[in-house]
């Protein structure tokens, strides 16, 4: 249900994911607090028996006593009702949250009827619009905050003043400065306002880490992760920031500098930066972002891919062709091994479109696990929000969206190809987050570098 939420949100799924909501936070701090379970995990990680596990059952069970005492264990019964109380309370914020996002961005658009205001847009986002504007029987082109959209405004439109407007639109979702312009009249009495949201979380946050004892919620959050303290994180952001921000700043001034000798723009602005950026590229080196899209086509760029795994891990991968899906863009391929054997399943739905959620990720639909008679083949969504294809001819990506497909797929791989047969450590599932990103970073190299 949380994926269907994310990929195609409707009335009906949102109703039925938020009813889960509070039944599934109670069911995790119930089971996190049960004194019977805590006990058994306890008896077998201080017995003899625990020398006796592989390390994959060890890290179970470590794993698993560390959650226990996340949740409160340890916890009076009046602190542990109020712990239970705070995170249920935290998950239907964070729920109502996301949603706010989404109905702002659905909220929002802009129908142009002239089309010189579109002057400098790519074609391709052109077309795009047009069809925007065509499903909702409208004349022109409707612009909107889905991600494709805004990109190509704010990167291409020479008119200043849409840009500014498709940035302030972009920028402000979900706060007490948006304004939406959706046809619907309702849509003008909603209230998407994340600020007073954002206040109460992070209250209860800090509530819910202070009776776990922890001093705040970053260092409640380190508990799974790597990195050993708050103090550790924010040096390493520090020295991070001190290394990138001299040539930030001198990116800015190039920029600054070309915008004004070259158009006399005196005042750049946030909504100038992409564009200006785009122009300094195109004069210093004649060639354009958009020049680069027919490079990649995604009939291309997928078989691409999937050549490079094929080569480097010595797999099979091959669509399947029988499938229950929630979108027709949707596509379902299997991984093989050397030897025929099916290792696991994963789904693609790579292209932006209205009630989907903007940004990109991976999620795991099944996990491996080991049954009394078969092992359980692991399954795993990647979404993306891409320029869709448009008037029936190919998705032309850009070389950032290329990398995000290949990031991805390195997080899918990590997940499907994992020979653990215990589902809370395997695949993606126990590994702390700090170190789950090294799979699809090392999948991007192959993104600039044949080697």
């Amino acid at each position: 249900v949380s994926h269907l939420n994310a990929v195609m949100n409707n009335e009906a799924l949102r109703a039925a994911y938020n009813a889960c909501l509070p039944k599934l936070s109670d069911f995790h701090t119930e089971q996190g607090q049960n004194e019977a379970l805590f006990q058994a995990y306890k008896q077998i990680a201080d017995g003899p028996e625990y020398q006796r596990l592989d390390a994959a059952q060890r890290k179970v069970i470590d794993n698993t006593l560390r959650n226990f005492r996340l949740a409160g264990i340890g916890l009076s019964e009046d602190k542990k009702q109020r712990f239970k109380a705070v995170m249920q309370e935290l998950s239907k914020l964070s729920s109502q949250f996301q949603d706010n996002v989404m109905d702002a961005t659905q909220a929002w658009s802009k129908h142009i009827k002239d089309e010189s205001a579109l002057a400098g847009l790519p074609d391709s986002a052109k077309a795009m619009a047009r069809q925007a504007a065509q499903q909702k029987e409208l004349d022109g082109w409707l612009l909107t905050l889905e991600f494709p959209s805004y990109f190509a405004v704010v990167t291409y439109v020479d008119d200043r003043a849409l840009r500014e407007t498709m940035y302030r639109a972009y920028s402000t979702r979900a706060s007490d400065q948006f304004q939406p312009q959706a046809s619907d009249a309702a849509a003008s009495g909603k209230n998407w306002d994340n600020a007073p949201l954002m206040a109460e979380i992070l209250a209860l946050r800090h509530e819910a880490a202070q009776l776990l004892g922890f001093a705040s919620f970053a260092d409640y959050s380190l508990a799974t992760k790597m990195a050993e303290s708050t103090t550790q994180v924010l040096d390493f952001l520090h020295d991070l920031a001190r290394r990138a921000k001299p040539q930030a700043e001198r990116d800015l001034a190039e920029v600054r500098e070309f915008a004004a000798a070259e158009h006399g723009l005196e005042d750049l602005q946030a909504w100038d930066i992409s564009y200006y950026s785009e122009k300094l590229r195109q004069h210093r080196y004649q060639i354009s972002q958009e020049e680069l899209r027919p490079y990649f086509p995604a009939s291309k760029v997928i078989p691409g891919l999937f050549a490079v795994v094929e080569r480097l891990y010595g797999l099979k991968i091959r669509p399947v062709d029988q499938f229950e899906t929630w979108h027709p863009d949707v596509k379902c391929f299997e991984i093989l091994n050397a030897e025929g054997q099916v290792r696991g399943r994963f789904f693609f739905d790579l292209y932006a479109r209205s009630n989907k959620r903007g940004g990109a990720w991976m999620d795991g639909c099944v996990t491996r696990r080991k049954l009394a008679d078969y092992v359980q083949i692991p399954a795993a969504y990647m979404v993306c929000n891409f320029t869709p294809p448009v008037d029936g001819k190919p998705a032309l990506l850009t070389h950032d969206e290329v990398l995000t497909l290949f990031h991805e797929f390195g997080h899918g791989l990590h997940h499907l190809l994992t020979r653990i047969d215990y589902a809370a450590v395997a695949g993606i599932n126990g590994v702390e987050w700090d170190a789950v990103e090294l799979p699809s970073q090392f999948m991007e190299n192959w993104c600039w570098e044949r080697e």
